[in-house]
């Protein structure tokens, strides 16, 4: 098996991909050497993919006067190359495409060019298209390299997609995976039941982007009697910018869900480690200030590891909220056990570029 059918395989298997943030300096400048060091931790984690211009590593990389988009992805892409060649391990290399048609498989074809798997396509600032025409425009990605559909929440630009829509996106040929991060049990329960409903049901792996609910995405089988048989899906995966922090706990603690997806007994401890990831999260995303101070809570928690080397974003405006740098500071303390600090502290010089 070549490497991307090999990275395919893992992608439908499931696995942990974190979406990276943009590394700035403190003029806004992109940061390579720092870029490269945080890309490192991911992989010295143990994930199984990496996620790249995706919204948690800022969707302004696209503007011209910023021309970030094919410098960030080239930089990740010889880091994985260089990771693969050292270990002997396939990464499932993702791109976040955006915009209309032609943009969006513009980026598509610069990500397949630099050697990635598959494209997070998303729907974000396209409220004028009805849904017929986001399917359309899917199809015309798939037609460039694999897909990834996307449920983005409507806080971040997205918005309310039907049980109909998602059947339609799940029948594409080559979408491979959806990501659901719509941030609502009802929207995510249309999506689940869309692609259950689908004839490619059994060739679509579902991906929890619901930071708000991660373990509880990955612990529950869906079931839906469908032409009189039950049909069940369950997310395999996480491709999320909460798992961009805190990383080595991560992958620690989806090898443990892992392990309830054969039907045994969930514990009340890990519903407890629930509802504790749920609170970092509405702080780290600044879940009380509409999610404004969601990408400068992410760098916060890395600049306190020494992993970045502040909070800047591309946007001036976009800053720690009011109170955001306390609340991180009580989830520190009331849930020492989900950091991986030790961890950071011990291997930090070992990913200096």
């Amino acid at each position: 098996m070549e490497r991307h059918e090999q990275a395919l395989a893992i992608l439908h298997e499931g696995t942990v991909i974190p979406a990276i943030p943009l590394v700035l300096d403190e003029n806004r400048n992109f940061d390579p050497a720092g870029q490269r060091r945080l890309i490192r931790y991911y992989l010295a984690c143990g994930v199984g993919g990496v996620a790249v211009a995706v919204h948690t590593t800022q969707f302004a990389i696209r503007k011209p006067e910023v021309g970030l988009f094919e410098p960030v992805l080239t930089l990740a892409a010889e880091e994985f190359d260089a990771f693969e060649r050292r270990t002997g391990q396939t990464l499932v290399r993702v791109a976040g495409v955006c915009g209309r048609t032609p943009q969006a498989c513009a980026e598509a074809q610069t990500a397949k060019r630099l050697g990635f798997d598959a494209v997070l396509v998303s729907p974000g600032g396209l409220d004028d298209l009805t849904e017929d025409q986001l399917v359309e425009r899917t199809r015309a990605v798939a037609g460039v390299m694999p897909v990834i559909g996307f449920y983005l929440q409507q806080a971040c630009g997205g918005r309310r997609l039907s049980f109909e829509y998602w059947r339609a996106v799940a029948d594409v040929p080559n979408v491979q995976a959806i990501k659901c991060a719509s941030f609502n049990r009802y929207q995510t329960i249309d999506l689940v039941r869309g692609v259950a409903s689908s004839r490619r049901r059994d060739e679509v792996a579902l991906y929890t982007g619901n930071d708000d609910n991660i373990v509880v995405d990955l612990l529950t089988p869906f079931r839906f009697t469908i032409d009189g048989k039950t049909v069940e899906k369950r997310f395999v995966g996480g491709l999320l910018g909460h798992w961009s922090v805190w990383t080595h706990s991560v992958v620690a603690l989806y090898r443990e869900l892992r392990l309830y997806q054969d039907g045994r007994d969930v514990p009340q401890e890990l519903l407890a480690r629930a509802a504790a990831i749920t609170d970092c999260n509405g702080v780290f995303f600044d879940a009380a200030h509409n999610f404004a101070g969601c990408i400068p809570g992410v760098h916060e928690v890395l600049r306190r590891q020494g992993l970045m080397p502040g909070t800047w974003c591309l946007d001036p405006d976009e800053t720690l909220s009011p109170g955001q740098a306390e609340e991180i500071d009580r989830v520190y303390r009331m849930y020492p056990s989900l950091s991986d600090d030790d961890f950071v502290r011990a291997h930090r010089k070992e990913w200096a570029p």
